[in-house]
């Protein structure tokens, strides 16, 4: 639950915030390559998608170990890929598979709106890793008829039928993940980590049971398995070697083996066995000991994240989704960047928290900037621009955490996009030259904040369960929206001059506040149809940090709603008070969850998280039709292509840029399906 996301219009300032040496046996030849002096970081778009890709800086100046390196860890990630498609619906490969044949194979009139129809809800499919939407998820709705799709079946001698088929087109499976207030969470959720039947109730009273061996070193109970019901019984399906998903995880081994005989150091490569270790047995205890390792493992200039991680998409936060991302270190960056790690005593020293909920000794907070080499899971193609980890509160408190922002990601972003959107929805010429100036700085620097110093700050009381056992449903929300805040409460900050981070303290806190109210309360609802909750776990932070602070200001008129010409607009008046009620709900937010407080967490999402003012969002999304830029951005990645000497040894790389989305899909698709349609 360590992630920070950038979404599309980011960019306008509206920041919200995973074999043999010789020739391996993938279809490279196929690809194509875009040849350019300046590099295009624009692809594609389609539905409310926009496809990018981006650049590996700092790759030439690794050396040829360090490169195969990356290449082994990229490879082990990709042929993991079917793994999340599973895990996010139980039809989504037997549905993938049979799109894809009938794109591959349909012969007929590509002209028709039918069939430009199809094509993007097979793209949007493809960038959900399934057929719920990657953000909302909500069941994507396909524009054309069951009839056409009956017909485009039977022109390409493909089957798709029962359930698979008509799930497409019906009611049934419609929401993904349902973190509705008073529903069964899980038999309302379509996510394929509970099997039929299996409830709320059984899910918790199945855990409840669950001892660890020190109490104080809790497991991950639930993170690397399928809880189904047979005869009555429930029981785990484990995702291991000769488990669910092995034939996929027996890859992915066999590139880890390779990835340890190059690792940079002892430690490095003692992880990595650990990692294999953990993918053969499923063992949990194995699974930390991992993370332990892998937390400590700081020096070289190549990391990964790789295995079942976040648990967003679990309606009750058990069950980690697999992902991976492949990182080489910016030198220039993290250096520039270190400071906070450096000084993230003080900030733990200096923050509202009740005493007894701050760390005395805050260790092991190392923070880099990263570029991408590689990503798949749940990491591609929409991937975060800044993780945390590892996720273990007892691991962070004893050994620490690694914090990373993706550099280029953000890069790519920032040179990718319009000014437009951003102009339509600040208050005044103020607003958007503070936006300009001392935007990016700012949201750089709050990804910073909320990585390293955010999700490492805060302790919980003695005796306190793990939050997804107290806090159950809401704790993504609450975590995230915790972090939002010790990065908001700094930005405002002196300290951050005096460390030499920026060059005005006072006009970079106040350009972050103002992307953050604006985007809370107004812009992100552009990704919401009307009428709809909010249900993501980072959307309603934003909202329900955002909507406390204007409410619980609004005596003092800290936050001002302005409405000019028929359209509303959010002014800050007083920054040095909106500073002090970010502190105020810091510290509420940390005793929530140092004291386990549910009631009180359901209380604060609920109110200010969850439901949307309907005139406001209908006047959001009719000013926001003049803009064309769709409001999700994701990445094809570059494709590390070996090259052989006469002994069948890998003596360089060339690095190839797909085309267009479809490209890399069926490469893909062609090269790592390592799994059966149904599992």
């Amino acid at each position: 639950m360590k992630k920070t996301f950038f979404i599309a219009m980011a960019m306008s300032g509206l920041l919200f915030f995973s074999c043999k040496d010789n020739q391996p046996e993938k279809d490279v030849a196929q690809l194509e390559t875009v040849e350019s002096t300046e590099f295009d970081y624009n692809v594609e778009s389609f539905g409310d998608v926009k496809i990018l890709r981006y650049q590996i800086p700092g790759w030439d100046q690794l050396t040829l170990k360090e490169q195969k390196l990356v290449y082994y860890l990229t490879q082990a990630g990709l042929e993991g890929r079917d793994i999340m498609w599973d895990q996010n619906y139980r039809h989504n490969l037997t549905i993938r598979k049979a799109l894809e044949n009938v794109y591959e194979n349909y012969k007929g009139d590509k002209t028709t709106e039918d069939w430009k129809n199809f094509e993007t809800y097979l793209k949007r499919v493809w960038f959900s890793n399934g057929i719920h939407h990657h953000y909302s998820n909500d069941k994507l709705k396909p524009e054309f008829s069951s009839e056409y799709l009956k017909q485009l079946l039977t022109d390409t001698n493909t089957t798709l039928e029962g359930e698979a088929f008509e799930v497409i087109f019906n009611d049934k499976d419609s929401k993904k993940v349902n973190q509705a207030k008073g529903v069964d969470n899980v038999a309302e959720s379509a996510v394929n980590f509970y099997g039929p039947n299996v409830t709320n109730k059984d899910v918790e009273s199945f855990y409840a049971k669950k001892k660890s061996p020190n109490p104080k070193k809790p497991l991950s109970f639930g993170l690397n398995s399928k809880l189904v019901k047979e005869n009555g019984e429930l029981k785990e399906l484990v995702y291991k070697s000769g488990g669910l998903y092995g034939p996929a995880i027996d890859k992915i081994i066999g590139w880890l083996e390779k990835a340890q005989g190059v690792a940079e150091n002892k430690a490095q490569g003692d992880a990595i066995g650990l990692l294999i270790e953990y993918y053969k047995t499923g063992d949990l205890q194995t699974w930390d000991d991992y993370n332990v390792a892998w937390t400590a493992a700081t020096e070289g200039n190549i990391d990964y994240i790789n295995s079942f991680i976040e648990v967003y998409n679990d309606p009750l936060g058990y069950r980690g989704s697999y992902e991976t991302i492949v990182q080489i270190k910016d030198f220039d960056m993290s250096e520039k960047m270190a400071v906070l790690s450096e000084n993230a005593q003080w900030f733990e020293d200096n923050s509202p928290l009740m005493d007894e909920h701050k760390k005395k000794n805050v260790v092991g907070v190392t923070y880099k900037v990263v570029n991408v080499a590689g990503e798949a899971g749940d990491a591609s193609p929409s991937t975060p621009i800044g993780v945390n980890l590892p996720n273990a509160n007892w691991i962070r408190a004893e050994v620490g955490s690694k914090s990373v922002s993706l550099g280029n990601i953000i890069e790519a972003y920032n040179n990718a996009g319009s000014t437009g959107r951003l102009k339509e929805f600040v208050h005044d010429e103020e607003e958007l030259e503070l936006e300009e100036k001392y935007g990016q700085k700012a949201d750089k620097l709050h990804t910073a904040l909320h990585e390293v110093i955010g999700h490492a700050s805060g302790q919980l009381n003695p005796g306190v369960g793990e939050t997804k056992e107290t806090l159950k449903n809401y704790a993504s929300t609450l975590e995230e929206g915790r972090a939002d805040l010790v990065g908001l409460y700094y930005l405002y900050n002196p300290k951050l001059q005096e460390l030499g981070l920026v060059d005005d303290w006072k006009k970079v806190g106040m350009a972050a506040y103002d992307g953050y109210i604006r985007n809370g309360l107004m812009t992100q609802l552009i990704r919401l149809n009307l009428g709809d909750d909010v249900e993501e776990a980072h959307m309603r932070n934003r909202q329900w940090v955002s909507a406390w602070v204007y409410e619980k200001g609004k005596a003092d008129n800290v936050i001002e709603k302005i409405t000019r010409d028929g359209k509303t607009y959010f002014n800050i008046n007083d920054y040095d008070k909106l500073h002090d009620l970010f502190g105020q709900l810091l510290r509420e937010t940390q005793r929530i969850k140092s004291e386990g407080d549910y009631a009180a967490v359901e209380n604060l999402v609920e109110t200010y998280g969850v439901k949307v003012d309907q005139k406001l969002h209908e006047e959001i999304l009719e000013r926001n039709k003049q803009f064309t830029s769709a409001p999700y951005s994701g990445f094809v990645n570059p494709v590390l292509v070996p090259k052989m000497d006469g002994n069948g040894e890998i003596e360089s790389f060339t690095i190839e840029q797909p085309n267009n989305f479809a490209e890399q899909m069926f490469f893909y698709s062609k090269n790592y399906s390592n799994l059966p349609a149904v599992n």
